[in-house]
C-alpha cells in the first residue's frame, strides 16, 4: 500500500504552504479512482468544489462540495471522483504540531466526517486565511478551536442523543429557503418550544437562528465557487431574504464579503 509522505495528494497541486509543522495543500483532483493508500500525518480534507467518494475500513462518504473530512496518521481509505471539475484543500498536521500545543486528539480516530457546521465554518476561516497569507498565528489558533469543538462534539454523540436532534438537523439542512418559526419547529418535532430553545444549544453549540445563517452560508460557499452565478442568485437560493441580508451574514460569519471571498478561490 503506497504512503504519501508530507504535501503529497493525487492530482494538480495549485499551492502549497509550509507553515511550521503544518502543510497546507489547495489540489485539483484529476484520477478518477485512487486504490488504498495512507498519508503519513494526520490531516483535514475540506472539499471546495466538485464531488469526490471515499471509502475506508469502516464506511463509505459520499462528499459534496462542503465536506470536512479529519484522517488520523496512517489511516488506509481509497478515493472515487465522478466527472467535472474537484478541488480540495488540505491541512496536515505533523506529530510536532500536536506535542508543541499540548493537545491530544481525543475521539477523532480512524476517518470522521465532521459535519458540524461550526467546524466547517473554523475550515472555510482557515482557507481564507492561508488565501491571504497571514502567517500560522491565525491559523494555529483556528485549528486548536476547531479540535476543541470537533472533541466536544464527538463526545456528544458517543453519548445517547434525544431523538429530536437528528430530525432537526434533518428538517433545518432539506429546505434552507423555508421560514421556520419556533412554534412551527416544536410543532414539527413534537416538542415543548421552551425545551427545544433551551437544549438546541446543548447539542449544536449555538442557538437555533445562528445554525440557520451558518447552514445558508455554508450553502452558498460552493456555490461562490463556481464563479459565473450572480450574488443575488446565490442569496435567494440559500434562503436569504435578499442580496443585503445574505452579505451582513456571510461577513458577520466569515469577516470578508462574497465577493472578496471569490476574488481567494481564483
Amino acid at each position: 500500500m503506497k504512503i504519501l509522505k508530507t504535501g503529497q495528494f493525487y492530482g494538480h497541486t495549485n499551492e502549497i504552504q509550509t507553515l511550521g509543522s503544518l502543510t497546507l495543500t489547495d489540489t485539483e483532483y484529476t484520477q478518477e479512482k485512487v486504490d488504498w493508500h495512507y498519508h503519513e500525518n494526520a490531516y483535514f480534507t475540506f472539499l471546495i468544489d466538485g464531488m469526490v467518494v471515499e471509502g475506508n475500513k469502516k464506511e463509505i462518504y459520499h462528499c459534496p462540495a462542503g465536506t470536512l473530512l479529519f484522517h488520523h496518521w496512517q489511516e488506509p481509505h481509497y478515493n472515487i471522483k465522478p466527472k467535472g471539475f474537484t478541488r480540495g484543500f488540505h491541512v496536515e498536521l505533523k506529530p510536532e504540531w500536536f506535542l508543541d500545543f499540548e493537545l491530544e486528539i481525543g475521539n477523532l480516530q480512524g476517518s470522521t466526517n465532521l459535519y458540524n457546521p461550526q467546524l466547517k465554518a473554523l475550515m472555510y476561516n482557515i482557507f481564507k486565511e492561508s488565501k491571504q497569507n497571514n502567517g500560522s498565528l491565525a491559523i494555529d489558533s483556528l485549528l486548536i478551536e476547531l479540535f476543541s469543538k470537533a472533541g466536544k462534539n464527538e463526545d456528544q454523540l458517543s453519548r445517547k442523543i434525544p431523538d429530536w436532534v437528528p430530525k432537526i438537523r434533518s428538517v433545518l439542512h432539506d429546505d434552507l429557503s423555508y421560514e421556520w418559526s419556533l412554534h412551527k419547529l416544536s410543532k414539527q418535532l413534537d416538542i415543548h418550544p421552551v425545551h427545544l430553545s433551551r437544549d438546541f444549544q446543548k447539542y449544536f453549540g449555538c442557538n437555533i437562528g445562528m445554525y440557520i445563517r451558518t447552514i445558508r452560508v455554508q450553502r452558498s460557499l460552493a456555490m461562490i465557487a463556481k464563479g459565473s452565478t450572480s450574488l443575488t442568485s446565490i442569496a435567494l437560493d440559500c434562503g436569504f431574504a435578499d442580496q443585503s441580508h445574505f452579505i451582513r451574514s456571510f461577513k458577520s460569519l466569515h469577516k470578508i464579503t462574497p465577493l472578496a471571498y471569490r476574488k481567494l478561490l481564483f
